[in-house]
């Protein structure tokens, strides 16, 4: 049986494997956007957008499942290999069809980009083999993040070194795409070594496909928010309103990364602490301390973010950027509805099995931002998007927290997400006076970094200790600072 780490190495090791899915790829951005140039990076983004369509129907919804029902059986080796093979058996049949599908797409319906579409296609293959979701369930988050490390630190040196003018498109979409079929069989080894191979029966495969379909709308509805838009907007707007949309998203979801890595952590150790019907003030403290956390990263880096947004994108992508700027200042406050949503779903609903409260407030999104981007793409191209978007995370974490207000702290959860909030507008009042600072945009950033981090800590530090009387997170910087002095 694998061993289980701490959720604080878990949570570090999660960091990592979640940040480098963003991180390489913004490393990357800056070369990438003056390389291929902004209609290009349309062209990837709207490719890729599908690609990840088809790879999200492959998939179904077992990266969430089967997450839990590991970590629900993780302590009998014998059922968590029973487990893995029934939802893996469910997964590859899946994955088979719609690859094909897609091969048949790429042949007779691709009437331009067709070999930027046929390169996404090795992307797709990856889901027939992509079995992180066991590792995460066994609490494993190690491996997959030393293993993702090497091979895609190995694709950004390649994107640098073969990547070099505009026609070089497909060559990029094949690195990335390469990188990724690569990375989920190099799980394979380690989940080998920790499940015993078991010829899975039929019926054993169909007890798991109900539950994983009712995790896969979510899937999609989150999807018709995130990918949809960029689909839309290379239908109904121009392909450089797309690459300015994707620059801006992928800033804006580096904070949400950085949340949802304790959640991923913590989620395995909630679902297993609930299906053991533990009810203690472990369970209570431990989802306390999460939604604080969430509540205040959120804020700092929501109008941290939307701060220095004017000066960073031209800085980051070039000149011919600077629209990203501004979409990154609209975008930010998506930080904050993920952030929130996102803790109390991965901590109570998807833990409790309360899936229904996931399907209702994703669904009542996808609505939201479909309609909405119908209406206001062709009017207002990329800001209409945005408004779509942020129209639709409102509404899923709403509804969330409405329909689980019985059942959770709501009033105090309301009042540090509120709070933190205020401090963080504060910060941002002063981040964005000083953006004129110096004329070097790299100097101007840092003033702003330091600064505007500092105040925001110095504010919600004396929030949490002398107002909630709640002084754990800042004890817990202070442990990790190495200081020994503990706030009561």
């Amino acid at each position: 049986m694998a061993k289980r780490s701490g959720l604080k190495k878990n949570f570090m090791f999660s960091i990592g494997y979640q940040m480098l899915a963003i991180i390489l790829p913004l490393i990357t951005a800056p070369y990438i956007a003056r390389v291929l140039g902004a209609a290009n990076t349309g062209i990837y983004s709207k490719t890729f957008a599908l690609a990840r369509y088809f790879m999200l129907f492959a998939m179904l919804g077992v990266n969430n499942y089967g997450n839990r029902a590991i970590a629900r059986v993780h302590d009998d080796k014998k059922e968590m290999s029973n487990t893995f093979w029934e939802i893996y058996s469910f997964q590859m049949l899946l994955a088979i069809i719609f690859n094909l599908l897609y091969l048949c797409f790429c042949l007779f319906l691709a009437k331009e980009n067709q070999l930027i579409y046929l390169m996404q296609g090795i992307y797709i293959l990856g889901g027939m083999f992509d079995i992180n979701w066991c590792c995460f369930g066994m609490e494993n988050f190690k491996l997959t993040t030393i293993r993702s490390s090497i091979i895609k630190i190995a694709s950004a040196i390649c994107v640098f070194c073969f990547v070099n003018s505009r026609d070089d498109l497909w060559l990029y979409t094949l690195i990335l795409s390469l990188s990724h079929i690569i990375s989920v069989l190099a799980v394979w080894p380690f989940v080998l070594k920790h499940i015993d191979i078991v010829r899975p029966t039929m019926a054993g495969i169909k007890k798991h496909i109900k539950p994983n379909l009712v995790l896969f709308w979510p899937v999609i509805a989150v999807s018709i928010y995130n990918l949809m838009d960029r689909i839309m907007l290379g239908w109904m707007s121009v392909d450089e309103e797309v690459g300015f949309y994707t620059n801006a998203e992928s800033i804006v979801t580096i904070p949400t990364t950085l949340i949802l890595a304790l959640d991923n952590v913590v989620m395995p150790r909630m679902s297993n602490l609930f299906s053991k019907n533990d009810r203690s003030e472990k369970i209570k403290f431990l989802m306390d301390s999460v939604m604080m956390f969430a509540m205040f990263m959120a804020a700092a880096m929501a109008f941290g973010i939307a701060g220095v947004s004017d000066v960073f994108a031209p800085w980051f992508y070039g000149k011919d950027f600077t629209r990203c700027g501004f979409f990154i200042l609209l975008l930010s406050p998506v930080i904050i509805f993920k952030g929130w949503a996102g803790a109390l779903r991965t901590q109570y609903i998807i833990p409790t099995g309360k899936d229904k409260i996931y399907v209702i407030s994703l669904t009542v999104g996808a609505i939201v931002n479909l309609i909405l981007n119908a209406i206001l793409i062709p009017k207002l191209n990329g800001v209409g998007a945005i408004i779509g978007t942020l129209a639709a995370e409102f509404s899923v974490c709403f509804i969330q927290f409405f329909l689980c207000r019985k059942e959770i702290n709501l009033k105090d959860y309301l009042t540090n997400g509120i709070s933190f909030c205020m401090i963080g507008a504060i910060m941002f009042f002063a981040v964005e006076s000083l953006s004129y600072i110096s004329s070097s945009a790299v100097v101007t950033m840092a003033v702003q970094i330091v600064c505007g981090g500092l105040l925001y800590v110095l504010l919600a530090s004396v929030y949490m200790i002398k107002i909630r009387k709640n002084p754990v997170l800042v004890n817990e910087g202070l442990k990790m600072l190495r200081i020994k002095y503990r706030f009561k």
